[in-house]
Protein backbone atom coordinates (compact mmCIF):
# COMPACT_ATOMS: atom_id res chain seq x y z
CA UNK A 1 0.00 0.00 0.00
CA UNK A 2 2.46 2.32 0.41
CA UNK A 3 4.38 1.61 -2.45
CA UNK A 4 1.41 2.30 -4.13
CA UNK A 5 1.23 5.63 -2.58
CA UNK A 6 4.47 6.46 -3.08
CA UNK A 7 4.07 5.27 -6.71
CA UNK A 8 1.03 7.82 -6.70
CA UNK A 9 2.32 10.89 -5.19
CA UNK A 10 5.88 10.66 -7.28
CA UNK A 11 6.91 13.66 -9.45
CA UNK A 12 6.58 11.89 -12.74
CA UNK A 13 7.75 14.44 -16.19
CA UNK A 14 5.55 17.40 -16.33
CA UNK A 15 3.35 17.71 -19.47
CA UNK A 16 4.74 20.37 -21.74
CA UNK A 17 2.80 23.50 -22.19
CA UNK A 18 0.95 23.59 -25.53
CA UNK A 19 2.56 25.48 -27.95
CA UNK A 20 1.19 29.19 -27.99
CA UNK A 21 -1.06 30.08 -31.17
CA UNK A 22 -0.04 32.71 -33.42
CA UNK A 23 -1.99 34.01 -36.22
CA UNK A 24 -0.26 33.77 -39.72
CA UNK A 25 -1.02 34.81 -42.94
CA UNK A 26 0.29 34.56 -46.89
CA UNK A 27 1.65 37.15 -48.35
CA UNK A 28 -1.50 38.85 -50.62
CA UNK A 29 -1.08 39.76 -54.05
CA UNK A 30 -1.29 43.74 -55.08
CA UNK A 31 -4.58 44.62 -56.74
CA UNK A 32 -3.68 45.45 -60.73
CA UNK A 33 -1.22 42.90 -61.01
CA UNK A 34 1.60 44.84 -59.03
CA UNK A 35 0.76 47.97 -60.97
CA UNK A 36 0.06 51.46 -59.16
CA UNK A 37 -2.85 53.45 -60.99
CA UNK A 38 -2.19 57.51 -60.71
CA UNK A 39 -3.90 60.18 -62.27
CA UNK A 40 -2.59 62.82 -64.23
CA UNK A 41 -2.88 65.61 -67.07
CA UNK A 42 -1.25 65.97 -70.23
CA UNK A 43 1.29 69.01 -69.77
CA UNK A 44 4.28 69.92 -72.28
CA UNK A 45 7.35 68.83 -71.05
CA UNK A 46 8.68 72.65 -71.70
CA UNK A 47 6.33 75.49 -70.23
CA UNK A 48 7.03 79.16 -70.12
CA UNK A 49 5.56 81.57 -67.88
CA UNK A 50 6.15 85.03 -70.36
CA UNK A 51 5.90 88.41 -68.87
CA UNK A 52 7.02 91.74 -69.58
CA UNK A 53 10.85 93.09 -68.21
CA UNK A 54 9.26 96.39 -67.34
CA UNK A 55 5.76 97.44 -65.82
CA UNK A 56 2.99 99.66 -67.49
CA UNK A 57 -0.33 99.25 -68.73
CA UNK A 58 -1.40 96.67 -71.40
CA UNK A 59 -3.04 97.87 -74.02
CA UNK A 60 -3.03 95.67 -76.23
CA UNK A 61 -3.43 91.54 -76.05
CA UNK A 62 -3.08 89.79 -79.44
CA UNK A 63 -3.73 86.65 -78.59
CA UNK A 64 -5.99 84.12 -76.25
CA UNK A 65 -5.37 80.88 -74.24
CA UNK A 66 -5.75 77.54 -76.69
CA UNK A 67 -4.16 79.63 -79.76
CA UNK A 68 -1.03 78.39 -81.81
CA UNK A 69 2.19 81.13 -81.97
CA UNK A 70 5.18 81.05 -83.54
CA UNK A 71 8.48 82.23 -82.43
CA UNK A 72 8.96 86.14 -82.20
CA UNK A 73 5.64 86.71 -82.95
CA UNK A 74 3.83 90.17 -81.15
CA UNK A 75 1.40 88.70 -78.50
CA UNK A 76 0.50 91.65 -76.06
CA UNK A 77 1.60 95.46 -75.61
CA UNK A 78 2.32 97.71 -73.14
CA UNK A 79 1.37 101.60 -73.13
CA UNK A 80 4.67 103.21 -74.72
CA UNK A 81 4.22 106.69 -73.99
CA UNK A 82 6.48 106.67 -70.83
CA UNK A 83 8.93 104.81 -71.60
CA UNK A 84 9.60 106.66 -75.44
CA UNK A 85 9.20 109.75 -73.03
CA UNK A 86 12.51 108.24 -70.57
CA UNK A 87 13.98 106.98 -74.23
CA UNK A 88 13.92 110.93 -75.50
CA UNK A 89 15.17 112.18 -72.16
CA UNK A 90 18.47 109.84 -71.94
CA UNK A 91 19.06 110.92 -75.86
CA UNK A 92 18.81 114.60 -74.78
CA UNK A 93 21.47 113.61 -71.89
CA UNK A 94 23.69 111.48 -74.86
CA UNK A 95 23.80 114.54 -76.77
CA UNK A 96 24.49 116.88 -74.19
CA UNK A 97 27.54 114.88 -72.76
CA UNK A 98 28.82 114.65 -76.25
CA UNK A 99 28.69 118.69 -76.47
CA UNK A 100 30.52 118.57 -73.16
CA UNK A 101 32.90 115.98 -74.56
CA UNK A 102 33.53 117.53 -77.69
CA UNK A 103 34.71 121.12 -75.76
CA UNK A 104 36.60 119.55 -73.31
CA UNK A 105 39.09 117.96 -75.82
CA UNK A 106 39.09 120.83 -77.68
CA UNK A 107 40.59 122.85 -74.76
CA UNK A 108 42.73 119.72 -73.79
CA UNK A 109 44.33 119.77 -77.44
CA UNK A 110 45.07 123.95 -77.33
CA UNK A 111 46.46 123.47 -73.54
CA UNK A 112 48.43 121.24 -74.91
CA UNK A 113 50.29 123.57 -77.06
CA UNK A 114 50.20 126.10 -74.83
CA UNK A 115 51.77 123.55 -72.20
CA UNK A 116 54.47 123.04 -74.89
CA UNK A 117 55.19 126.82 -75.12
CA UNK A 118 55.63 127.10 -71.60
CA UNK A 119 52.57 129.48 -71.63
CA UNK A 120 50.76 127.40 -69.10
CA UNK A 121 51.49 125.51 -65.64
CA UNK A 122 52.08 121.59 -66.07
CA UNK A 123 49.67 121.59 -63.41
CA UNK A 124 47.09 123.64 -65.13
CA UNK A 125 47.60 121.01 -68.23
CA UNK A 126 46.89 118.06 -65.77
CA UNK A 127 44.06 119.84 -64.67
CA UNK A 128 42.66 119.88 -68.27
CA UNK A 129 43.34 116.48 -68.51
CA UNK A 130 41.12 115.02 -65.63
CA UNK A 131 38.19 117.27 -66.82
CA UNK A 132 38.94 115.82 -70.64
CA UNK A 133 38.75 112.16 -69.30
CA UNK A 134 35.86 112.97 -66.83
CA UNK A 135 33.86 113.86 -69.94
CA UNK A 136 34.36 110.74 -71.70
CA UNK A 137 33.40 108.47 -68.85
CA UNK A 138 30.23 110.64 -68.84
CA UNK A 139 29.79 110.71 -71.98
CA UNK A 140 30.08 106.60 -72.05
CA UNK A 141 27.84 106.58 -69.28
CA UNK A 142 25.36 108.72 -71.19
CA UNK A 143 25.59 106.13 -74.15
CA UNK A 144 24.84 103.57 -71.79
CA UNK A 145 21.63 105.33 -70.10
CA UNK A 146 20.29 105.53 -73.77
CA UNK A 147 20.87 102.10 -74.32
CA UNK A 148 19.27 101.08 -71.13
CA UNK A 149 16.30 102.93 -72.01
CA UNK A 150 15.98 102.36 -75.68
CA UNK A 151 15.69 98.28 -74.59
CA UNK A 152 13.18 99.37 -71.96
CA UNK A 153 11.19 100.65 -75.17
CA UNK A 154 11.65 98.05 -76.63
CA UNK A 155 10.14 95.96 -73.83
CA UNK A 156 6.64 97.08 -74.18
CA UNK A 157 6.29 94.25 -76.90
CA UNK A 158 5.80 90.61 -75.22
CA UNK A 159 7.03 88.26 -77.95
CA UNK A 160 6.95 84.25 -77.92
CA UNK A 161 10.11 82.63 -77.34
CA UNK A 162 9.19 79.66 -79.12
CA UNK A 163 6.78 77.61 -81.28
CA UNK A 164 3.64 76.57 -79.34
CA UNK A 165 0.25 76.97 -77.96
CA UNK A 166 -0.59 79.53 -75.09
CA UNK A 167 -2.03 76.87 -72.31
CA UNK A 168 -3.59 79.86 -70.21
CA UNK A 169 -3.92 83.82 -69.86
CA UNK A 170 -3.39 85.74 -66.34
CA UNK A 171 -4.08 89.23 -67.74
CA UNK A 172 -6.12 91.16 -69.63
CA UNK A 173 -6.11 94.48 -71.79
CA UNK A 174 -6.55 97.73 -69.92
CA UNK A 175 -4.73 95.65 -66.96
CA UNK A 176 -1.64 97.32 -65.06
CA UNK A 177 1.00 94.54 -64.60
CA UNK A 178 4.12 94.76 -62.82
CA UNK A 179 7.63 93.57 -64.07
CA UNK A 180 7.70 90.27 -64.78
CA UNK A 181 4.00 89.18 -63.78
CA UNK A 182 2.96 86.29 -65.40
CA UNK A 183 0.66 87.25 -68.60
CA UNK A 184 0.78 83.91 -70.16
CA UNK A 185 1.61 80.39 -69.64
CA UNK A 186 3.23 79.39 -73.32
CA UNK A 187 3.42 75.67 -73.66
CA UNK A 188 6.30 74.59 -76.36
CA UNK A 189 5.79 72.67 -79.03
CA UNK A 190 7.73 68.88 -78.93
CA UNK A 191 8.05 66.48 -75.76
CA UNK A 192 4.65 65.73 -74.32
CA UNK A 193 4.54 64.59 -70.48
CA UNK A 194 1.92 63.59 -67.58
CA UNK A 195 2.24 65.50 -64.63
CA UNK A 196 1.13 63.45 -61.53
CA UNK A 197 1.12 63.63 -57.67
CA UNK A 198 2.50 60.56 -55.47
CA UNK A 199 1.51 60.40 -51.87
CA UNK A 200 3.92 60.43 -49.32
CA UNK A 201 3.68 56.46 -49.06
CA UNK A 202 4.63 56.07 -52.42
CA UNK A 203 7.57 58.77 -52.85
CA UNK A 204 10.50 56.67 -52.56
CA UNK A 205 8.79 53.27 -54.29
CA UNK A 206 9.98 54.70 -57.56
CA UNK A 207 12.74 55.88 -59.34
CA UNK A 208 13.66 57.95 -62.30
CA UNK A 209 13.96 56.13 -65.09
CA UNK A 210 11.41 53.43 -64.27
CA UNK A 211 8.97 52.40 -67.16
CA UNK A 212 5.54 53.55 -66.96
CA UNK A 213 2.67 52.85 -69.02
CA UNK A 214 -0.27 55.92 -69.85
CA UNK A 215 -3.65 55.22 -70.55
CA UNK A 216 -6.15 58.52 -71.66
CA UNK A 217 -9.45 58.81 -70.59
CA UNK A 218 -11.10 59.21 -74.29
CA UNK A 219 -9.06 55.64 -75.20
CA UNK A 220 -9.26 53.31 -72.54
CA UNK A 221 -8.04 50.43 -73.00
CA UNK A 222 -5.24 51.82 -75.00
CA UNK A 223 -1.58 51.98 -73.41
CA UNK A 224 1.04 54.39 -74.19
CA UNK A 225 4.80 53.83 -73.57
CA UNK A 226 6.74 56.36 -71.13
CA UNK A 227 8.63 56.46 -68.00
CA UNK A 228 9.57 58.48 -65.14
CA UNK A 229 11.66 62.19 -65.85
CA UNK A 230 11.53 63.65 -62.68
CA UNK A 231 10.32 63.10 -59.31
CA UNK A 232 10.07 66.48 -56.74
CA UNK A 233 13.32 66.00 -53.82
CA UNK A 234 10.60 67.77 -51.28
CA UNK A 235 7.01 66.67 -50.66
CA UNK A 236 4.52 69.82 -51.06
CA UNK A 237 3.42 71.46 -48.16
CA UNK A 238 0.17 71.75 -48.53
CA UNK A 239 -0.53 68.73 -50.41
CA UNK A 240 2.16 66.26 -48.92
CA UNK A 241 2.45 65.05 -52.56
CA UNK A 242 5.53 64.47 -54.54
CA UNK A 243 5.35 66.31 -57.83
CA UNK A 244 6.23 63.79 -60.89
CA UNK A 245 6.59 63.89 -64.40
CA UNK A 246 5.83 61.18 -67.05
CA UNK A 247 7.57 61.07 -69.79
CA UNK A 248 5.72 59.41 -73.11
CA UNK A 249 7.71 57.83 -75.57
CA UNK A 250 8.67 59.60 -78.97
CA UNK A 251 5.99 57.22 -80.96
CA UNK A 252 3.08 58.13 -78.93
CA UNK A 253 3.15 62.70 -79.35
CA UNK A 254 0.72 61.98 -81.76
CA UNK A 255 -1.94 60.46 -79.67
CA UNK A 256 -2.55 63.20 -77.26
CA UNK A 257 -3.17 66.82 -76.52
CA UNK A 258 -2.34 69.03 -73.80
CA UNK A 259 -4.95 69.13 -71.08
CA UNK A 260 -5.98 65.45 -71.63
CA UNK A 261 -6.66 63.41 -68.65
CA UNK A 262 -4.78 60.25 -68.57
CA UNK A 263 -4.14 57.27 -65.86
CA UNK A 264 0.16 56.32 -64.93
CA UNK A 265 0.10 53.19 -64.55
CA UNK A 266 3.44 51.98 -62.09
CA UNK A 267 4.84 49.01 -61.31
CA UNK A 268 4.66 47.89 -57.68
CA UNK A 269 7.35 45.78 -56.05
CA UNK A 270 9.31 43.25 -58.41
CA UNK A 271 8.20 40.23 -56.84
CA UNK A 272 4.82 40.61 -58.29
CA UNK A 273 3.65 42.71 -56.09
CA UNK A 274 3.24 40.78 -52.42
CA UNK A 275 2.18 42.52 -49.46
CA UNK A 276 1.73 42.01 -46.01
CA UNK A 277 -0.01 43.46 -42.82
CA UNK A 278 1.99 46.30 -41.27
CA UNK A 279 1.91 44.44 -37.88
CA UNK A 280 4.34 41.73 -39.54
CA UNK A 281 6.81 43.79 -40.34
CA UNK A 282 9.66 43.72 -36.95
CA UNK A 283 12.16 45.92 -36.68
CA UNK A 284 16.21 45.65 -35.72
CA UNK A 285 18.87 47.33 -35.56
CA UNK A 286 19.67 50.33 -37.83
CA UNK A 287 15.76 50.00 -39.02
CA UNK A 288 16.58 46.50 -40.70
CA UNK A 289 13.36 44.80 -41.27
CA UNK A 290 12.34 40.98 -40.78
CA UNK A 291 9.74 38.97 -40.69
CA UNK A 292 8.56 35.46 -38.34
CA UNK A 293 7.55 32.98 -40.81
CA UNK A 294 6.24 29.51 -39.30
CA UNK A 295 7.59 25.93 -40.63
CA UNK A 296 4.37 24.20 -40.51
CA UNK A 297 6.28 20.98 -40.59
CA UNK A 298 7.48 21.55 -36.76
CA UNK A 299 5.76 24.69 -36.03
CA UNK A 300 8.72 26.94 -35.33
CA UNK A 301 9.15 30.35 -36.52
CA UNK A 302 12.51 32.02 -37.55
CA UNK A 303 13.61 35.51 -38.06
CA UNK A 304 13.22 36.14 -42.31
CA UNK A 305 15.11 39.31 -43.45
CA UNK A 306 12.83 41.41 -46.17
CA UNK A 307 13.22 44.40 -48.00
CA UNK A 308 10.62 46.51 -47.98
CA UNK A 309 8.19 49.48 -49.76
CA UNK A 310 6.93 52.11 -48.54
CA UNK A 311 4.31 51.90 -45.77
CA UNK A 312 0.54 52.04 -47.01
CA UNK A 313 -2.39 52.97 -44.35
CA UNK A 314 -2.52 48.91 -43.22
CA UNK A 315 -0.32 47.18 -45.78
CA UNK A 316 3.11 47.21 -47.29
CA UNK A 317 5.07 45.68 -50.32
CA UNK A 318 7.18 43.66 -49.40
CA UNK A 319 9.99 43.54 -52.32
CA UNK A 320 12.02 40.34 -51.65
CA UNK A 321 12.60 38.54 -48.87
CA UNK A 322 9.63 35.90 -49.03
CA UNK A 323 7.45 33.65 -51.24
CA UNK A 324 3.77 34.08 -52.36
CA UNK A 325 3.76 30.43 -50.38
CA UNK A 326 5.13 31.61 -47.32
CA UNK A 327 3.08 31.75 -43.66
CA UNK A 328 3.99 34.91 -41.63
CA UNK A 329 3.33 35.57 -38.29
CA UNK A 330 0.99 38.75 -39.11
CA UNK A 331 0.33 39.46 -35.19
CA UNK A 332 2.44 39.67 -31.45
CA UNK A 333 5.81 39.30 -33.30
CA UNK A 334 7.26 41.24 -30.95
CA UNK A 335 6.80 38.88 -28.28
CA UNK A 336 8.18 35.85 -30.33
CA UNK A 337 12.14 34.15 -29.99
CA UNK A 338 13.92 32.23 -33.06
CA UNK A 339 13.48 28.87 -32.84
CA UNK A 340 10.44 29.37 -30.43
CA UNK A 341 7.29 26.71 -31.73
CA UNK A 342 3.53 27.86 -32.23
CA UNK A 343 0.64 26.60 -33.08
CA UNK A 344 -0.34 28.32 -36.32
CA UNK A 345 -4.12 29.83 -36.90
CA UNK A 346 -5.71 31.56 -39.57
CA UNK A 347 -8.07 34.78 -39.23
CA UNK A 348 -10.66 32.39 -38.74
CA UNK A 349 -9.02 30.80 -35.54
CA UNK A 350 -9.13 27.71 -37.14
CA UNK A 351 -5.24 25.77 -36.48
CA UNK A 352 -3.38 24.79 -39.55
CA UNK A 353 -2.57 21.13 -39.98
CA UNK A 354 1.09 20.21 -40.30
CA UNK A 355 2.56 17.50 -42.53
CA UNK A 356 3.34 15.76 -39.66
CA UNK A 357 0.19 16.05 -37.63
CA UNK A 358 -1.35 14.82 -40.59
CA UNK A 359 -1.33 10.94 -39.60
CA UNK A 360 -1.73 11.31 -36.41
CA UNK A 361 -5.34 12.74 -37.07
CA UNK A 362 -6.05 10.07 -39.14
CA UNK A 363 -5.76 7.49 -36.30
Amino acid sequence: MFALLLSGCGGGDKPAPPAPPALVVQPARAEGRGMATYPGEVRAKQESELAFRVGGHIVKRRVDAGERVQRGQVLAELDPADLALQARSAQAQYESAQADLARARDDFQRYAKLVDQQLVSRSTYDAQNAAYKAAQNQAEAARASLDVARNQAAYTHLVAPADGVIASRQAEAGQVVAAGQTVFTLAADGAREIAINLPESDGRRFSVGQPAEIELWNRPGERLAGTIREIAPAADSQTRTYATRVALAPEALASVELGQSARVYLAGADNGGLTLPLTAIQRGAQDATSVWVVNLADGKVHAQAVKIGGYGSDQVPVLSGIAANDWVVAAGGHLLRDGEQVTPVDRSNRPLRTPAAAPAAQR
